[in-house]
């Protein structure tokens, strides 16, 4: 289950997906919370060349990053329905450099619940160790 303020996470990523998403563009719409309190949030940029497409995620934690505000507490993607998605492989990838101890909202069987990045990436990949 989710609070109060993950439940308005999961809205403003469905708000950013609703007013700045173009259909047939934008599929997903994401937003973070940093520990701050500060929320990010983004849509995808699709492109026709599939490998050129850029992930909400990482849109999201760009702008973060931009803020100068990077400590993140809290990710939640949703598709073009409104249904909350778990991220990608690339995006967990992302995520777990750099926010490795931030909680990810995903599908549950009773709704959005909360799991740890590490649950969602185990045995991560560390460039130089064997």
């Amino acid at each position: 289950m989710t609070d109060p303020a993950d439940a308005e996470l999961i809205a403003a990523a469905r708000a950013v997906l609703r007013e700045r998403g173009a259909p047939g563009v934008h599929f997903i719409g994401a937003a973070l919370r940093t520990r701050s309190g500060r929320v990010f949030a983004a849509v995808n940029l699709g492109t026709n060349v599939g490998r050129a497409s850029v992930c909400a995620e990482a849109i999201a934690l760009g702008m973060a990053a931009a803020a100068g505000d990077t400590a993140v507490e809290r990710v939640v993607a949703v598709d073009a329905s409104g249904a909350v998605v778990s991220p990608c492989g690339i995006c967990r990838e992302m995520l777990s450099d750099y926010a490795p101890d931030a909680g990810v909202i995903v599908p549950g069987a009773d709704g959005p619940e909360v799991a740890p990045l590490g649950a969602l990436l185990p045995n991560k990949f560390v460039r130089g160790r064997g």
